[in-house]
């Protein structure tokens, strides 16, 4: 993933993309960023927090921080997804589907869109229920295989692969809560304050 070498890997030699679109021929077109850099950018524009983890053991490691920093360890999650309940095992989580019982809400997506910044979920991971009845509280897992462009090339994604059954409840989750939660724009939107567990699987 481009954006993860820049941050991680070695540094190179000036590329076509990091040449300011200001400091290019008047008539060369603006370079589009790759779709894991514009969803970084867009996703912490929209006040979502990011931890990227190059392996399973950083990615628990980071889920163990996140309930540390705000004293989840006893509390329940609002969790329906089997593979998630199996992949963190070794953290005994006492996970609900009631959400009345819970303090977050621990789940994957579909995919996540780099246009926009949003996470693109559906019945697969909230059943019928609504983003409002859900916990302010949000710790989402996913993977760098998980990007697409845009809502339209996401739900295409869905479909090609729930051949048997399409989910329903399909919904995109964009607004994050910031430390200032009175921004107008939110307003009457379902603002989650929203973790993003990415692991590199590419």
């Amino acid at each position: 993933m481009s954006l993860f070498r820049k941050l991680f890997g070695k540094k190179s030699d000036q590329s076509e993309e990091s040449i300011p679109n200001q400091d290019r021929g008047k008539y060369m077109p603006e370079v589009k960023l790759p779709v894991d850099e514009r969803f970084t950018i867009n996703f912490k524009a929209n006040g979502g927090k990011f931890l990227y983890c190059e392996n399973l053991q950083e990615v628990k490691d980071s889920f163990k921080l996140i309930l540390q920093e705000n004293q989840w360890h006893n509390d329940k999650p609002f969790l329906i997804d089997d593979r998630l309940k199996a992949l963190f095992k070794d953290f005994n989580l006492n996970s609900t589907t009631k959400v009345s019982e819970s303090t977050y809400f621990f789940s994957t997506c579909e995919y996540l869109i780099s246009d926009d910044g949003s996470l693109l979920i559906s019945s697969n991971q909230i059943a019928e229920k609504k983003l409002r009845e859900l916990p302010d509280n949000f710790i989402i897992y996913a993977t760098t295989s998980q990007f697409v462009e845009n809502i339209g090339e996401g739900l295409k994604g869905i479909k090609e692969k729930s051949k048997e059954k399409i989910p329903t409840n399909i919904t995109t989750i964009k607004h994050f809560k910031t430390a200032d939660d009175k921004d107008f724009l939110t307003y009457g939107s379902s603002a989650k304050n929203l973790y993003l567990l990415l692991l590199e699987d590419l």
